[in-house]
């Protein structure tokens, strides 16, 4: 699926596809045991599950907000083979987004989730071959990262080091098209950056409401639909799990309460889904198109 579009109200959102990833599964389940998870999904045989990489375009209010970019091309042959991406896909987000009828030039703002590498590789490129300096590949828009996110990938430790990379934010700064935002934030009157910490201490999803229908991007607050399902399932990539699982109660609230749509950034089964409850518990129905 290259391109979905939704409406919320009057906001338009497209689900742009950039690609899939092969991730170790420990990753995704952290401390849940095998046995417990592998009911669900099937890893193969390096332990790897497909993994899906969506970007968001929204049309609000004039603006066009591009949210996430993901892994971009400046990785290694020896990364690109540890992904599972082959050389045919490359400038994956940018071929989709062309597919969805936007052009570099279109986008107004970029806002990322965090900085880890799947969600902003895409932020910078070449200028021109492959050891040009690194520039926007959207020259008009303003890219919105968090402060504190902003820190943390500026100082990454032994932990974040394999994921925080400069390359993917310090040109931003450089070029005059980094804003730095301090907490929840809003881009339109009805398009909203909240902050949702656990994953790392300052990520954000993005929340969308109009004329009384709301939608809400998840980002890696809850990458798989069956993470919301079990609150005690987090992880190992996050930083702060117990702060990760009062997090997913307040979006189960929020969700529930307005009855938000529901987007997953990395599950490869559910786009857009939606809280229901089952047997005293809080499931997610998958919406097709």
């Amino acid at each position: 699926m290259a391109h979905r579009k939704i409406k919320v109200g009057r906001v338009t959102v497209h689900i742009v596809d950039d690609g899939q990833v092969w991730t170790d599964a420990g990753g995704l389940f952290g401390l849940v045991p095998k046995r417990l998870w592998s009911r669900f999904v099937t890893a193969d045989a390096e332990n790897r599950l497909p993994t899906a990489l969506r970007c968001l375009v929204i049309e609000s209010q004039g603006q066009r907000i591009l949210v996430d970019t993901g892994y971009g091309d400046k990785m290694t042959p020896r990364v690109r083979e540890i992904l599972g991406l082959g050389p045919d896909q490359r400038d994956r987000l940018l071929h989709s987004l062309a597919e969805a009828g936007f052009g570099p030039e279109d986008i107004d703002i970029v806002l990322n989730t965090h900085l880890h590498a799947d969600h902003c590789g895409g932020n910078t490129r070449p200028s021109e071959g492959p050891d040009s300096p690194l520039v926007p590949p959207f020259p008009r828009a303003t890219y919105w990262v968090q402060r504190w996110e902003l820190a943390d990938a500026s100082f990454p430790d032994e932990r974040t080091r394999g994921t925080y990379f400069s390359e993917n934010f310090q040109p931003l700064a450089q070029a005059g098209q980094l804003r730095v935002v301090d907490g929840d934030v809003w881009l339109t009157d009805e398009v909203r950056a909240w902050v949702t910490p656990g994953h790392t201490r300052s990520h954000q999803c993005v929340v969308i409401e109009s004329e009384g229908e709301s939608a809400i991007f998840l980002g890696d607050a809850v990458p798989w639909a069956i993470l919301l399902e079990r609150l005690a399932w987090v992880p190992a990539y996050d930083v702060e799990p117990l702060v990760s699982i009062r997090t997913k109660k307040q979006i189960i609230a929020w969700a529930t309460h307005y009855h938000a749509r529901l987007i997953f950034q990395h599950d490869p089964e559910v786009d857009v889904g939606t809280l229901v409850a089952s047997d005293g518990k809080w499931i997610v129905r998958h919406l097709p198109e």
